[in-house]
């Protein structure tokens, strides 16, 4: 017992030390991108090229499926960490001014989030999304930006002081579970049968990366 508090110890004074590397490297410019990357309507238009790309693709009955899949993934993903472990766990986020170490995090726009930060529910939603497109469709530009766009969202959060990687790494895995039980549901009640071809199934990157670029100069604007 003793051999496995002192791991755990280690593995949190770990953390922590990651944290804050991420958090210490900042400036105005990344202060003002990753608080704009970090939100959640700034990324309506990529949602919409998704839904645009299962309208495309599926019949109306199994977009329908799909995107009641979709919701299910989000609602796991974000029920099991805010609902079902944090309650439990009471990790306080690095950002919270009950935190010790609270005097060293950097905030942006005195933004601290709630109490406690352990999952991420920010790394579970976005990961439960690009995991459940994997399966959806198993194209690999697609895979590869969504999933790109998750960790860059992570390290956002991170950034912005409200979540340690063990927050992070730990929604990430609820987020993969939650794809991934909800695509298996999707299965059997769609009988969807995965196409070779997907029309305009890229159409999420153009989106995603015109958000970026718009971002970008938003933080431009932001320092100038």
């Amino acid at each position: 017992m003793i051999m496995l508090i002192d791991a755990l110890q280690g593995a949190m004074d770990v953390d922590t030390h990651i944290f804050l590397s991420i958090n210490g490297a900042h400036n105005s410019f990344f202060d003002y991108f990753m608080s704009a990357y970090s939100g959640k309507l700034i990324w309506a238009p990529m949602y919409a090229a998704i839904l645009y790309v299962m309208a495309l693709n599926f019949s109306w009955k199994t977009m329908l499926f799909c995107m009641i899949a979709v919701a299910l993934t989000i609602t796991f993903a974000d029920q099991v960490c805010a609902t079902l472990i944090r309650p439990y766990v009471e990790r306080m986020r690095p950002s919270n001014l009950n935190n010790p170490i609270s005097e060293m995090v950097h905030i942006v726009d005195n933004h601290r989030g709630g109490r406690y930060g352990f999952p991420s529910c920010h790394a579970s939603n976005t990961f439960g999304l690009a995991f459940f497109l994997f399966f959806l469709f198993r194209k690999r530009w697609l895979t590869t930006f969504m999933m790109a766009w998750a960790i860059l969202t992570c390290y956002s959060r991170a950034y912005l002081g409200v979540h340690y990687p063990g927050d992070l790494l730990a929604g990430t895995i609820v987020g993969l579970i939650g794809a991934y039980l909800m695509y298996l549901l999707f299965m059997k009640v769609s009988g969807y049968k995965r196409k070779k071809y997907v029309l305009n199934v890229n159409a999420p990157i153009l989106v995603g990366l015109l958000t970026i670029v718009g971002i970008l100069i938003y933080a431009l604007i932001k320092i100038v």
